[in-house]
């Protein structure tokens, strides 16, 4: 008899923590066609524009391990209920943000709402593998964070459709140039209080939601993971045995690893698609689009990625997604014009089973009292979507390398990246079937 992915018991806790893995998708892609907002508004280069990614994601870097100690002494409820207030309190803060009108100040605040990240991020994923058998364990995490580019998408559909349109900044002349940089200091001044207002507005909108989804959930009575039932019996390891044996498991270190060249490999190709376009004459909105329609691939694919789970190996089916994706982003260096844009594009499809296909094989054999810090570091590994966007923006800012155009030249990074999965899906492969 076939075990059920999601046993009745815990249905409905499953359903409000899925809820959460649209919550963080929605900050995340909300929040990178930022980066090219901001490099106008506020006059900056790529490179620095990417700072904003870079306090993004190392927010991540900052709070996860932080996040499981804490999570290691409470409870998975305790870390849920903090993380969506450090969420919202880093949401409110873009109020006085726009006001002063400080690029470094917009950087602090996302750094606190990643904070808040951290903790969901650290909570969420482990608690949803702990919900049923440990056989179905990957597929479980798989159809939860297929929910993950639902919020994805309303945050790329906000920035589409409520914020780019609307920034004066990005106005254009007849030849499709930006003609913000050629205005006045006091006309300027008055369309970046505007943008600033423009961009604010949905983090203040997200932040209430958050608040709401709070409450409810210090309402709700969860069940008690095996982890949390280890504790109160106190059989537990020391943070030092569970760093050891974290170490020496080769499956978990070198998914953390991979797990680091995924984000990174995400991030730019989901920050970047704005710039790509823009160097083909597409303003930001449309742009912006072409990113939805990423998204909505990595959506489709997550929930075909988890039926074919039922009959592929989801170590080898994380290599061929990874041969996918190398394949396109191939195309996105080589090919100029539309054709490149769309090979862009099509990488997302490949991307949708990667984090969580990654993330439960290498928790797979992970013990469970050493869940918590073992979540943290996979989890701090998203420090990569933090470190390689500035090193992207840079070459992007070159203009042109090796005789192509930087921006395409630029996507040698995630190439990289994707090589390196295949190489982990293919390693595990073999180690799990000896």
């Amino acid at each position: 008899m076939k075990k059920p992915l999601v046993p009745k018991k815990y249905l409905f806790t499953f359903i409000l923590i899925t809820s959460l893995f649209a919550l963080w998708g929605f900050a995340n892609d909300i929040t990178n066609p930022m980066v090219a907002a901001f490099q106008t508004v506020m006059e900056l280069s790529v490179a620095k524009a990417s700072l904003i990614q870079f306090a993004f994601y190392g927010g991540y870097a900052t709070m996860a391990i932080p996040a499981a100690l804490f999570i290691r002494k409470y409870s998975y409820k305790s870390g849920i209920l903090l993380g969506l207030a450090l969420y919202a309190i880093g949401a409110f803060l873009f109020i006085p943000a726009a006001e002063w009108q400080e690029f470094s100040f917009f950087c602090i605040s996302l750094y606190i709402l990643t904070f808040g990240l951290a903790f969901l991020e650290t909570t969420a994923n482990p608690f949803i593998l702990s919900l049923g058998d440990k056989e179905t364990s990957t597929r479980r995490l798989n159809l939860a964070q297929a929910f993950n580019p639902v919020g994805s998408l309303s945050g790329m559909a906000v920035a589409s459709f409520i914020v780019l349109p609307h920034l004066l900044s990005d106005k254009r002349d007849a030849a499709g140039q930006i003609i913000f940089p050629l205005l006045s200091e006091a006309e300027k001044a008055d369309i970046r209080l505007h943008d600033l207002a423009v961009i604010r507005n949905p983090y203040v909108t997200i932040g209430l939601v958050v608040l709401a989804v709070l409450v409810i959930i210090a309402l709700t009575k969860m069940p008690k993971t095996e982890s949390e039932e280890q504790k109160a019996a106190g059989q537990t390891h020391t943070v030092k045995e569970t760093l050891s044996n974290l170490w020496h498991n080769t499956i978990y270190r070198e998914g953390v690893f991979a797990q680091v060249c995924y984000v990174a490999a995400q991030i730019m190709c989901w920050t970047f698609i704005i710039q790509y376009a823009d160097h083909l004459g597409i303003n930001k909105a449309t742009a912006q689009l072409y990113n939805i329609a990423a998204m909505s691939l990595n959506l489709g694919g997550r929930f075909i990625g988890t039926f074919i789970m039922r009959y592929v190996n989801t170590c080898m089916l994380l290599t061929i997604f990874g041969v996918g994706a190398s394949i396109c982003t191939l195309g996105a260096i080589c090919i100029e014009g539309m054709g490149g844009l769309y090979s862009l594009v099509a990488i997302s499809l490949f991307m949708s089973i990667m984090f969580p296909s990654i993330y439960g094989i290498a928790l797979e054999n992970v013990d469970t009292k050493d869940t918590h810090l073992g979540a943290a570091f996979l989890v701090m590994a998203i420090v990569g979507g933090a470190l390689m966007p500035p090193m992207q923006g840079r070459i992007i800012d070159m203009g042109t390398l090796w005789g192509m155009p930087a921006v395409n030249m630029s996507f040698l990074l995630p190439l990289v990246c994707f090589l390196v999965i295949i190489v982990y899906g293919y390693r595990s492969y073999v180690q799990i079937k000896k």
